[in-house]
């Protein structure tokens, strides 16, 4: 799979920033993506998914949010602006596909994941002392 991969997705990788890089938006969230990078000329972040059967893209939302999610994080760190968000996916039989999402569409998912992130903090951390709710301990 990670060949078709490198073979299929990876032709319009123009240049690359960094792979296998840890993000983190300071004292909100972190998380780790495949490639950071020019993608078609873009800015982009990409991430390389296994799956079982071929997806549709209404199905992979959570991806893109994801996506954002890193894209935010590399932007407030590295003051760049990554508005392309990329999945290279490919199926255990190999059929490969590519999913890309940019500008407004990738900043609405950007706000999605910043729901989420509101949502987490109100509901397991106290805010008045930090305490995390669920475990009992300080964050």
């Amino acid at each position: 799979m990670a060949k078709k991969i490198i073979n299929d997705g990876l032709i319009d990788l123009n240049e690359i920033w960094g792979s296998e890089v840890t993000l983190y938006y300071p004292e909100l969230y972190a998380g780790a993506t495949d490639v950071v990078g020019l993608y078609n000329g873009r800015e982009s972040i990409i991430d390389f998914k296994q799956t079982n059967k071929p997806k549709r893209r209404e199905w992979i939302d959570d991806y893109f949010v994801q996506l954002g999610a890193y894209a935010m994080a590399h932007n407030y760190v590295y003051r760049t602006k990554i508005q392309t968000g990329v999945i290279l996916m490919c199926s255990k039989d190999h059929f490969f596909q590519k999913f890309e999402v940019s500008d407004q569409e990738f900043v609405k998912y950007q706000h999605q994941f910043l729901k989420r992130v509101d949502q987490y903090y109100s509901s397991h951390v106290n805010n008045k002392d930090h305490q995390d709710t669920k475990h009992d301990e300080k964050v």
